[in-house]
């Protein structure tokens, strides 16, 4: 019983048995595969227009027919720190006018009080803020 630790492909070996010189080898590889010339066309990388990024972005709470408005006091000055007066002049304006816009930043900041607010279920919006 013979045992073959190595695999050989019969184009790497010579007809007596001896290993091909590598430049033989390269050779006959070549033939077997085929080698593509056309060079690929990676796809662009995704580039988010700079204008979007950069700037400021707007937090908006908008009116909703759930919440009442000593709550949606208490959560403003919590997550936002406002004193009781600020608080209160930004409930009643989205009571009003249906929204206010209580704090503008950059838009990583922006992001995390919007989610904010959702989590204590007040309705918020992020808004790119426009250039002047």
């Amino acid at each position: 019983m013979s045992c073959h630790c190595e695999k050989h492909s019969d184009e790497a070996i010579q007809s007596d048995g001896s290993p091909r010189p590598l430049s033989q080898a390269h050779d006959d590889w070549s033939k077997i595969f085929a080698v593509e010339t056309t060079p690929r066309r990676l796809p662009a990388p995704f580039e988010a227009p700079q204008a979007q990024l950069a700037g400021m972005w707007r937090v908006v709470v908008l009116n909703d027919p759930v919440n009442r408005m000593s709550y949606v006091v208490m959560v403003l000055r919590r997550v936002f720190g406002f004193d009781e007066e600020r608080a209160r002049r930004h409930m009643l304006e989205v009571h009003e006018s249906g929204r206010s816009i209580v704090w503008a930043g950059t838009r990583e900041q922006a992001e995390a009080h919007v989610f904010a607010l959702q989590q204590w279920h007040l309705t918020a919006i992020l808004q790119a803020e426009e250039a002047a």
